[in-house]
């Protein structure tokens, strides 16, 4: 199974939920059944580290996110990935403006009852909460995966 998470830019929400579920995943003895990548809908951070506080709050609760590195989703990832996972409404309705028409890709908000606020350039408690937030958002899906045979 390939997941991909996408935020704006690659830099915040969607590095922190790609280290998340893989810490996840591991725990849960499955990273040999899982391909986990982050892209931003924005080209604006292509090549840089996630945002310093997002890795803090990660590193804080034992995630490794310092090593990724921001790129731009590609239409390509409908292809590549069978569940793509949009933080906000904002990013679902411009990846389903992408979306190939004969995409088998699975294509939906990471959060099933919200959305995942975008933290940059707030306060440190801002990154805390968007990382709760994703912590709660990859055990649902982790646990979703499972029930499907995962």
């Amino acid at each position: 199974m390939r997941l991909l998470f996408v935020c704006t830019g690659n830099i915040c929400r969607s590095p922190t939920a790609e280290a998340v579920m893989r810490h996840k995943a591991a725990a849960a003895g499955l990273a040999d059944r899982l391909t986990i990548d982050s892209a931003g809908t924005r080209d604006w951070n292509i090549g840089l580290p996630p945002a310093r506080l997002s890795i803090a709050c990660a590193e804080a609760k034992g995630y490794r996110i310092k090593n990724l590195v921001a790129r731009q989703f590609v239409v390509e990832d409908f292809a590549t990935f069978d569940r793509i996972f949009a933080m906000d409404r904002g990013h679902l309705l411009e990846l389903e403006r992408l979306k190939p028409g004969d995409s088998t890709a699975t294509l939906r908000m990471f959060l099933q009852d919200g959305e995942v606020a975008d933290p940059f350039g707030r306060a440190p408690a801002d990154y805390e909460r968007c990382l709760d937030l994703i912590e709660q958002g990859s055990d649902a899906i982790l646990e979703e995966l499972m029930a499907q045979g995962l």
